[in-house]
């Protein structure tokens, strides 16, 4: 119990947030390492403490923060907890069965996981607010997700290892262990139910291509990064629109202590729930939030090889809050151009309701605002913002191929119908579309251009014949390669042949859409190879990493938007979203369409309702941030 024998009595009771800062601060800066089970159980003391039969009314707001009185914690309390935690853990944790070693062992974690899992309370639903600190747990055995792992990784340190560490992505939490920090283990559960992986390692398999693993570049936390998971974890609601100012202005100390000390550089999501704080409160003399907002950008596209979603739609909510539009289309494309690198599942509800409400509440909104068209500098007279409109369209398909669980349903299509319909034919031609098609050459993407880059001549503009060597590439896609004998592949006979019967496809010579002969009926390419799974690296704080892509929109020569498309279903809407005439029907049908990938039920936005911890938290920084 080094780090609560350091803790000064006299500091006690904690009854005001330059408190309970100063003992943070003092514990971050302490030759130990800062003690996770004492902060969880004071910041928890504190939260529950406001939050737990309140009324709904919140404290009159007032500009001198020190001003916020806090129920006291009183340091007789905080003792009995944390012996508590410490006899639970040491008492069910037999260190001598696991030998002489400074690193942690899967069974050991697994044996610490079973300790927190098995004491958990089962009546009663996880998915409710204030239930992530131990705190909750010593007081009412209750814990959400991410509750669960940092109290494991709090229970490691109180055995003495320092190798258990926290692995962060945008909607769960699990651990990582052992020299380097080169083991994994799943210790909570995600979804629905209590699904029991724990003790399960995180594999590249299980990391690649999906969201809930942000395709193996997770945050890995040092000791004062799980300080600062556990600050960005407070959550100051008292209902979906009504908070508790006082928690929310801990919070806020706290996490301006830790970005001081340099523990938020790495760690995104933190950096933009103090961008969202930074917005309701400006602290005087500090960056505004709409620089932080671009830091946590930065951050994910620095160490995380822009594998994080939130980071965009954090900052297009900020902009779309502050009238701001064109710059929200824009950070709304970069978080579709994030999605498309992974397979939708249903694991992936949070983000899921994320994408559905910029795309069916936000979008809308921002039209009806600008519908007018009086303004010289409307957003519906500008070819940039429909470029972004098609290119956040374009990653929701993309991320939908190769998906067991369709994504796009009516309700998605009638809106991005509206939406297109109030940009002139006009404005849509002035938007250079570039066609990104699988073939077998170039990985399918386009020259390994995994969904970005601005375009290169071997593209499909609008107004450029399709190249005879694309002719030849798709249709070796289908029979073989060009120069191929009739004997090595027995489809090229069978093409000569049709070649002799049937009338070439007008539209695919011009501009790649449909088969190669107008007879055919409409036929889908494959889904996009995947992108090459990356090989796990945990290091203490990660190095900067290359950026998986570039943002795939520029202008042209001629000073024109230009945009690629790389789903299968965008780059079979090219042409109807030129027309000079929309035909909404088709549009909607394209959209719609299951035949792209595998068959499954309809997915309703009513069916996805996160039991994780992190869902909660998610869904109350929405509202607030409304």
């Amino acid at each position: 119990m080094a780090g609560f024998r350091e803790v000064d009595r006299q500091q006690f009771p904690l009854q005001d947030i330059s408190s309970i800062v100063g003992l943070f601060k003092q514990q971050l800066e302490s030759s130990y390492e800062p003690d996770l089970a004492l902060l969880s159980i004071i910041v928890g003391a504190v939260e529950n403490s406001l939050t737990w039969n309140r009324a709904l009314s919140a404290q009159k707001e007032t500009e001198n923060f020190t001003e916020f009185k806090l129920p006291p914690v009183e340091y007789h309390i905080v003792e009995a907890l944390y012996s508590k935690f410490h006899a639970i853990i040491k008492g069910a944790v037999d260190l001598s069965l696991y030998g002489l070693t400074k690193f942690a062992t899967r069974d050991l974690v697994k044996k610490v996981s079973d300790v927190i899992w098995n004491s958990l309370t089962r009546s009663y639903y996880k998915d409710r607010a204030h239930l992530q600190s131990l705190y909750s747990y010593l007081t009412g055995n209750k814990l959400d997700c991410f509750g669960v792992a940092f109290a494991v990784v709090a229970g490691c340190q109180v055995l003495g290892f320092r190798d258990v560490h926290l692995a962060l992505s945008e909607d769960h939490a699990w651990v990582v262990f052992g020299e380097g920090g080169k083991e994994t283990a799943e210790v909570t559960w995600h979804g629905k139910g209590n699904e029991d992986k724990r003790g399960q390692p995180v594999g590249p398999g299980i990391g690649s291509k999906s969201w809930l693993y942000v395709n193996g570049r997770p945050v890995i936390c040092t000791r004062p990064m799980e300080v600062a998971a556990l600050v960005s974890a407070i959550n100051p609601s008292l209902s979906p629109t009504t908070e508790a100012m006082e928690i929310a202005l801990l919070q806020q100390e706290l996490l301006w202590l830790l970005y001081d000390l340099g523990h938020l550089s790495h760690y995104p999501m933190a950096l933009g729930n103090l961008s969202d704080l930074e917005e309701v409160s400006p602290t005087p003399g500090r960056p505004p939030c709409n620089a932080l907002f671009q830091e946590a950008v930065l951050s994910a596209r620095t160490y995380y090889a822009n594998q994080h979603v939130y980071p965009y739609t954090y900052q297009g909510g900020y902009f779309y809050r502050h009238k701001m539009y064109k710059q929200a289309f824009e950070s709304w494309a970069n978080a579709s151009d994030v999605i498309r690198h992974y397979n939708y599942s249903r694991d992936d509800e949070e983000v899921y309701k994320e994408f559905l409400e910029i795309a069916n509440e936000l979008i809308p909104q921002v039209i009806r605002v600008v519908g007018s068209g009086h303004s010289a500098r409307s957003l519906l007279k500008d070819p940039e913002c429909f470029a972004h409109l098609l290119r956040f369209y374009d990653g929701i398909c993309q991320w939908e191929e190769g998906s067991a669980t369709p994504v796009l349903h009516i309700g998605w299509a009638k809106p991005l119908v509206n939406t297109i319909s109030k940009f002139d034919a006009a404005v849509r031609a002035r938007v250079d579309i570039i066609c990104r098609g699988a073939t077998p050459e170039n990985g399918g993407e386009g020259g390994g251009d995994n969904g970005g880059g601005t375009g290169s001549a071997s593209g499909h503009l609008n107004n450029n014949n399709y190249r005879e060597t694309d002719i030849v590439r798709s249709l070796e896609s289908r029979v073989g390669p060009v120069g191929t004998s009739a004997g090595a592949h027995p489809s090229i006979a069978a093409l000569t042949a049709a070649c002799g019967e049937k009338i070439l496809n007008r539209d695919y010579l011009l501009a790649g859409g449909g088969p190669p002969f107008a007879s055919e009926g409409r036929e889908s390419p494959g889904p996009s190879s995947d992108i090459p799974e990356p090989t796990p690296s945990v290091p203490s704080l990660p190095p900067p990493l290359p950026v998986v892509e570039e943002l795939p929109l520029g202008p042209t020569e001629e000073g024109r938007p230009q945009v690629i498309l790389h789903s299968q279903k965008m780059r079979g809407l090219k042409d109807l979203l030129l027309a000079e005439k929309l035909n909404t029907h088709a549009i909607s049908l394209q959209l719609t369409a299951q035949s792209q990938v595998q068959v499954g039920r309809k997915v309703r936005a009513s069916d996805h309702d996160s039991m994780d911890g992190f869902g909660i938290r998610n869904s109350y920084k929405r509202a607030r941030r409304e």
